[in-house]
């Protein structure tokens, strides 16, 4: 038998040319230069009020449990038991505010002993909530209590 000698390897292919990037020639349209630099400019606005603003009137001292219970109830004002389980941002908004509403209770509870009844009423219903999976008769009692007390304040 006779074998035959290795073939040489293919040659190199030379690599393609790669394209020199070249500047941009558009410009943004003016319209929506003036959409961005007003965007800019409302938001920097909006976030100046918003960070100058406070219940405190002005001062850096910590939050109070009066302004826990009142962002706490005002939360709860804002939540509907009804849209618990929709989906999308509606449901979201309501998750949420369920939660914060008992979070900043807990904190207002955490500073001042006399928010304790109103952070406990909202423990109570979220602690309920989690068990049964829907607001049943006995969590919409903690919730109307709850209400109740934020009425109060």
């Amino acid at each position: 038998m006779h074998s035959q000698p290795p073939a040489d390897p293919p040659a190199p292919q030379p690599n393609p040319p790669v394209p020199t990037p070249q500047p941009s020639s558009r410009r943004i349209n003016p319209l929506v230069g003036a959409l961005l630099v007003g965007l800019l400019l409302g938001g920097g606005g909006v976030g100046a009020v918003w960070a100058l603003s406070d219940d405190d009137n002005g001062s850096t001292k910590e939050p109070s449990g009066a302004s826990d219970a009142r962002a706490g109830c005002q939360a709860l004002a804002g939540f509907k038991e009804s849209l618990w389980l929709d989906q999308g941002s509606a449901g979201d908004v309501h998750r949420n505010r369920f939660a914060a509403a008992g979070s900043l209770t807990a904190s207002a509870a955490a500073v001042d002993p006399s928010y304790e009844e109103l952070a406990e009423a909202l423990r109570r219903a979220q602690q309920r909530h989690m068990q049964v999976f829907e607001f049943d008769d006995e969590t919409k009692k903690d919730l109307a209590k709850a209400r109740e007390q934020c009425k109060e304040l």
